[in-house]
């Protein structure tokens, strides 16, 4: 739909018209509005001028109109579409350890490490996610953002598939990874800040202490809900035969108990890929993305197409009276 926002420039239209009804003061081959009025009215009695005569003044007539519907700022107002608000600034910590390559999950009916198993429901999580900002964090040894907060889930999920073992060193700092979020989700509204941390093992690296972190975040209204991941159970083929050993003696259930307990958030506990997928539908529901959407209709400015006709019959008024110059030059 056209809109004009300034529909009383209208009234500007008729102007070259009434200043050329205007009583003259000067002969009859003075210029009005136009510098070279002369030009154009002179020798009507030659077709070819005559004819080139008519044209500029089109052209004028035509610049001027474009120039005044320029001047009324015209838009297009186009299809309703729908916007879904802007909901939480969420980051996800996740552990890239030497751990992590423990091969005791299954994906797709095959035999999986940890990390492939995080990746693939971290995937699935990331593309249900409308109006969050997501961000990524990769920690093992040292903590790195590996993928600030955007609403691109597109690009984060390609950073998140890109991630591997040992990017990070093969020992595990959970405290620096939650003092990296707490700073990246600093200033921002209290009810909007989340972070989700995912890991397999204790804390063994790192300047922070857990404890100390998860106290900080408290006090800057960080939820930080913890996941701890890997099978209580795993067959592995030994000299004298299959044993079963527990490939998350390691797991630190009780810190990351304490620091979802500190910061108002959850622990989870992900046995398996079905666990970890159950776990993230839940986290779906404990933060919500906003629910209502809003209704908005794109607007394009059509002043500056206006602009460019408008100048474009300037260009060929002036060419064809240069022609009419030259022509009567010639005669």
């Amino acid at each position: 739909m056209l809109e004009f926002i300034w529909p009383w420039v209208f009234v500007l239209l008729p102007l070259p018209w009434l200043v050329s009804k205007l009583p003259r003061a000067q002969t009859i081959y003075a210029a009005i509005w136009w510098a070279h009025s002369r030009e154009l009215i002179e020798n009507q009695s030659k077709s070819r001028i005559s004819s080139h005569t008519k044209l500029a003044k089109l052209m004028l007539w035509l610049a001027w109109v474009t120039l005044v519907l320029g001047m009324s700022r015209p838009t297009w107002l186009g299809d309703p579409t729908q916007v879904t608000p802007s909901g939480r600034d969420l980051l996800i910590a996740l552990d890239l350890s030497g751990s992590m390559k423990i091969t005791d999950m299954t994906l797709e009916n095959q035999v999986a490490d940890r990390l492939q198993v995080a990746k693939s429901v971290l995937s699935d999580f990331i593309n249900q996610r409308r109006g969050d900002r997501i961000g990524i964090i990769v920690f093992g040894s040292k903590a790195f953002l590996q993928a600030p907060l955007s609403f691109d889930t597109k690009t984060i999920n390609q950073l998140v598939q890109e991630t591997q073992i040992g990017f990070a060193g093969q020992r595990t700092a959970i405290g620096d990874a939650i003092g990296l979020g707490i700073k990246q989700l600093q200033d921002k509204p209290a009810e909007q800040k989340v972070l989700i941390l995912m890991t397999d093992g204790a804390n063994t690296a790192g300047r922070v202490q857990p404890s100390q972190a998860a106290a900080f975040a408290a006090s800057q209204q960080v939820r930080v809900h913890t996941i701890g991941m890997g099978a209580e159970q795993m067959v592995m083929r030994g000299f004298f035969g299959p044993k079963i050993i527990n490939p998350s003696s390691d797991l630190d259930e009780s810190l990351l108990q304490d620091i979802a307990q500190q910061t108002g958030g959850h622990y989870f506990r992900a046995r398996s890929t079905e666990d970890l997928q159950a776990i993230y539908q839940e986290l779906d529901q404990l933060e919500p993305t906003p629910s209502e959407d809003i209704w908005q209709r794109p607007i394009t400015s059509l002043f500056h197409w206006l602009a460019v006709i408008s100048i474009l019959c300037m260009i060929i008024a002036l060419a064809l009276t240069k022609g009419i110059q030259i022509r009567r030059g010639a005669q």
